[in-house]
């Protein structure tokens, strides 16, 4: 008597299911390396980094304001500045002065850098030792 195993055509029928036990495993090892070598990579030298400090401008009558505004025009306190060589002249009179003043920029946000980078040249070119820029504090939300 003879038995018969599998099917009565003869022929094997495919698998077409994926066998995910090799993929287990190789995740599984490479996760084990990574939880030992990523502990190595991220030491670093512990350092005192700075902090975030927020400093109250404090207006001397000595500073000189100058304003930037969108359109480009350069502003000294509240009277138009016609040009870049008539800053540049009241400012060499204002950095022979002891002690020197502080010139404080105040850019409007809407206005090319190019305008700005014109007004820090010309201080350049007066001999100001100290330029500084006003902005806006950020909205505390929350």
């Amino acid at each position: 008597m003879g038995m018969n195993v599998g099917s009565s055509s003869g022929e094997d029928e495919v698998n077409a299911t994926i066998n995910t036990t090799p993929l287990v495993d190789v995740m599984l090892v490479m996760l084990i390396i990574f939880l030992i070598t990523v502990p190595v990579v991220t030491q670093s030298i512990a350092v005192n980094l700075p902090k975030e400090t927020n400093i109250v401008r404090v207006t001397k009558p000595e500073n000189i304001e100058i304003s930037v505004s969108k359109d480009g025009d350069v502003y000294w306190g509240t009277k138009l500045v016609p040009d870049m060589e008539e800053l540049v002249k009241r400012l060499g009179k204002e950095s022979v002065k002891n002690p020197q003043p502080e010139v404080h920029i105040r850019g409007d946000d809407k206005s090319r850098y190019e305008s700005v980078g014109r007004v820090i040249y010309a201080c350049q070119r007066a001999g100001i030792m100290k330029i500084n820029f006003v902005t806006e504090p950020p909205a505390r939300g929350g």
